[in-house]
């Protein structure tokens, strides 16, 4: 019985680990409101290691690299980004839709240590939504876009913007890294962040302290700080976190009430052309000589390349001044000594090629590499005539040919 128990107790555990890693996750969300998706590691941690939590009590800690698409495609929505900047990290899923529709999104989570995979249905139904008339963008330096998609750290940014904008009813519109708007890359140092922008809108027209940001005042400190830090308008300081504050230089305002006019469609008309007499083709153009073509294309660069070679030439063989001309401009003794030496060399050289006797034995090893007998040593002797290594008994035959 206990046996029966303990079956049906891991079959039951099998098919929740089964069931969680297969569910899908269903959203719905009206077009124009900010979306955030987080992928927490915890999740998919108990799916990788079900029983060994429940056995065990073994709690892991594994690294996860989250991969995301939407099914049957390679890329994510074109609203729909996600980031992921460690393996010990959550990865975050969020965008602002712009048309309704539904997206079906596959998470695959990687276990870096054992190398398992989970995957993971979200399914996104984007409802028919309006945006806010009044919109505002603010550029917050000192903060990265993963420490700002977390809702707690949305919520604080929001508050400050609700006390700036002097109205509760705000929604985040949309949350953007500085680096997908062109900024740089910071340094790898302490104090150094990527920036984030937030946009919000509200159905409220904009407040007393935003609409400083339109001031020809305000844009002419902008301007001459060239990118230092602008002093806040006074009494519109609201920024109760050192890293949530604002740059007003970077700040921007939207207002979509007033919609330019839609254009008028354009006349349909009964698709024929109306008559306009008999059709008059165009004359031909007139015949053109080709010739100077020819000779400005082909003769002239052949015409230069003969100079050129001519002159090559000349510089090459005609400014030589030949044998006798040196010879005659050299010193008798220096001549001579010259040619005393060429002829000595020819003469060596034409005895090496033609003598019988077996080369110097300097140049034969200390054996007989064939038989391998060794020279039989011989007493020092002060002699020139006694050759220093002993000739051998056989006649050199040399097999290479002179």
């Amino acid at each position: 019985m206990a046996g029966c128990r303990s079956w049906l107790f891991f079959l039951t555990a099998v098919g929740a680990a089964l069931s969680a890693a297969h569910a899908e996750i269903k959203f719905t969300i009206p077009s124009g409101k900010f979306f955030t998706y987080e992928l927490m590691r915890e999740t998919f941690q108990s799916d990788f290691e079900p029983l060994s939590k429940l056995y065990a009590e073994r709690l892991y800690d594994d690294p996860m690299v989250f991969k995301c698409n939407k099914q049957s495609f390679p890329d994510l929505p074109e609203w729909l980004r996600f980031t992921q900047r460690h393996p010990y990290d959550s990865g975050f899923l969020y965008g602002t839709p712009t048309s309704p529709g539904k997206s079906f999104i596959e998470i695959y989570a990687v276990n870096k240590r054992t190398y398992q995979t989970a995957r993971q249905i979200l399914v996104i139904n984007v409802m028919a939504g309006s945006s806010p008339p009044y919109q505002a963008e603010f550029f917050i330096k000192l903060r990265e876009i993963e420490k700002v998609l977390p809702s707690p750290v949305q919520d604080e940014i929001k508050h400050d913007l609700q006390k700036l904008w002097d109205t509760e009813a705000l929604d985040i519109v949309n949350i953007s890294n500085a680096l997908d708007r062109g900024g740089r890359v910071p340094l790898p140092l302490a104090g150094h962040f990527e920036g984030v922008y937030v946009k919000v809108g509200s159905e409220q027209n904009f407040s007393r302290c935003l609409l400083r940001v339109r001031m020809a005042e305000h844009r002419a400190k902008c301007a001459a700080a060239a990118g230092a830090k602008v002093k806040v308008p006074g009494g519109c300081n609201f920024c109760s976190i050192p890293s949530n504050c604002i740059s007003w230089c970077h700040t921007e305002l939207f207002d979509l009430s007033q919609r330019e006019p839609t254009p008028p469609a354009p006349t349909l008309g009964s698709g024929i052309l109306e008559t306009g007499g008999e059709f008059d083709p165009p004359v031909s153009p007139e015949s053109r000589d080709f010739f100077p073509d020819y000779l400005v294309t082909v003769i002239v660069p052949l015409i230069v390349a003969l100079v050129l070679s001519l002159l090559l030439a000349y510089i090459m063989f005609g400014r030589r001044e030949g044998v006798g001309k040196r010879d005659a401009r050299t010193n008798q003794i220096q001549l001579y000594h010259h040619h005393t030496i060429q002829d000595n060399t020819d003469e060596l050289r034409s005895m090496a090629g033609h003598r019988a006797v077996p080369p110097p034995l300097s140049t034969l090893p200390m054996f007989d590499s064939r038989t391998g007998a060794r020279a039989t040593p011989q007493p020092p002797s002060d002699s020139p005539r006694v050759p220093l290594i002993l000739a051998q008994q056989e006649p050199y035959s040399d097999p290479l040919p002179r």
